[in-house]
């Protein structure tokens, strides 16, 4: 039985003196038809072609001789090697890697790539990495059939992006292709392909001509704090604004990479760039022109991606995209409710009495989420003389979806 496989990444290029011995030595070879093509794969071994991993990995593991894998780009990268590894099949793995695709991709751009974030887009990830290409200003996608930059372009509406599309790279039907997203959908894409999605304003988390010292987003990058003091948005902050109570609505939604967060009412942005600094994508809601102002020169200057939507609630979140979290900064019990008729993870709002905070509550109950409220009071102190300058108070009301609580 095979206890070993080695696994041969291909970018196009000509193969290892490695990659060519191991292949001249192997009884089995899996790989997709193109792979199997290559005039180095023996005539004498069996052949798979490549579709699930983990059928290909029973198989090997099976199998009385010299076993190899051949895989696009670098193996180890979102590749085979992670499920050939996997503990069930008892396999040894061996790589012979390659350029990754997403190197080669932004190599044909003529870019750095240490400052980008990769996703992987399959049918059940594509609305994560749509998220992830909201929020960030370079991002590589690695496509799969009815994921590709098609439907990227589609659900990114109403967000300007730049395409770099990498179709078939390493072949002799390698294209590159430079399309806005929103005419992404107007053309018919080869597999496989890489996306690299570029767009929206730099910011501190951006790697400048110096370099950055971290790969992806920097998270050291602007104001440390998880809650940015009022001073950071300067004047104009609403009294459901304040920082406490921020925090608590943060902490409560816990925003995260791939999510996409409604903000409801966004008043000077300060929330809204806040869910976006830890990495979400936020689309910003609000009924006042002045709000949508603010809240778009603060996320310029504190170097985030927000969408802004001018609109009153609950009548212009019918045709957003689907919410993960969502705060209801205004609109009372009427937004909440319909809010829950979209089934986002979790909900956050606050309330400035009892009645209202109850009656919000028994609608979230009602809808199905498992509800916690709090009476939030801070007191600002001037601490030159110990003396109160500044008090609120407010019902803070969270809901869970209880079977969506991740």
């Amino acid at each position: 039985m095979a206890d070993r496989v080695t696994v041969i990444g291909w970018d196009g290029s000509p193969l290892t003196d490695a990659a060519r011995a191991a292949l001249g030595a192997a009884t089995l070879v899996a790989g997709a038809a193109h792979h199997l093509a290559l005039p180095e794969v023996p005539a004498r071994a069996e052949r798979i072609r490549l579709g699930s991993v983990a059928l290909a990995a029973r198989r090997i593991a099976g199998h009385r001789g010299t076993a190899v894998v051949l895989a696009d780009g670098d193996p180890g990268y979102f590749g085979v090697v992670r499920t050939l590894r996997a503990p069930e099949f008892g396999l040894e793995v061996e790589v012979v890697p390659a350029v990754s695709s997403v190197a080669a991709a932004f190599a044909r751009a003529g870019m750095p790539w240490d400052d980008a974030q990769v996703v992987v887009a399959h049918r059940r990830t594509l609305r994560r990495a749509v998220n992830v290409c909201r929020a960030h200003t370079k991002v590589a996608v690695l496509t799969s059939p009815g994921a590709g930059p098609a439907e990227l372009g589609l659900l990114l509406e109403g967000v300007h992006r730049s395409f770099v599309i990498c179709e078939e790279l390493g072949t002799d039907r390698e294209r590159v292709t430079i399309v806005t997203s929103d005419k992404a959908a107007d053309h018919a894409w080869r597999d496989p392909n890489v996306v690299i999605v570029l767009g929206g304003p730099a910011g501190p988390g951006t790697a400048g001509e110096a370099g950055g010292w971290i790969a992806g987003r920097d998270p050291s990058a602007g104001p440390r704090g998880w809650s940015l003091p009022a001073e950071a948005y300067g004047a104009g902050l609403g009294e459901g604004e304040t920082q406490p109570l921020r925090a608590s609505q943060l902490a409560r939604l816990g925003p995260r990479v791939g999510d996409l967060v409604w903000d409801i009412g966004c008043g000077s942005g300060a929330f809204a760039v806040e869910a976006a600094r830890a990495g979400a994508a936020v689309i910003a809601v609000d009924s006042d022109r002045a709000a949508c102002a603010r809240t778009d020169a603060t996320a310029r200057r504190l170097g985030v991606q927000l969408q802004i939507v001018h609109g009153t609630a609950p009548h212009i979140l019918e045709n957003l995209p689907e919410p993960d979290v969502v705060r209801v900064g205004g609109g009372g019990a009427a937004v909440v409710s319909a809010v829950t008729d979209r089934r986002p993870q979790r909900i956050v709002t606050h309330a400035g009495t009892r009645d209202a905070a109850e009656l919000i509550g028994r609608d979230l109950t009602e809808h199905g989420y498992a509800v916690e409220c709090a009476l939030l009071q801070s007191v600002e102190l001037d601490t030159r003389a110990w003396t109160e300058k500044e008090r609120s108070v407010a019902f803070l009301l969270s809901g869970v979806l209880p079977r969506r609580s991740a």
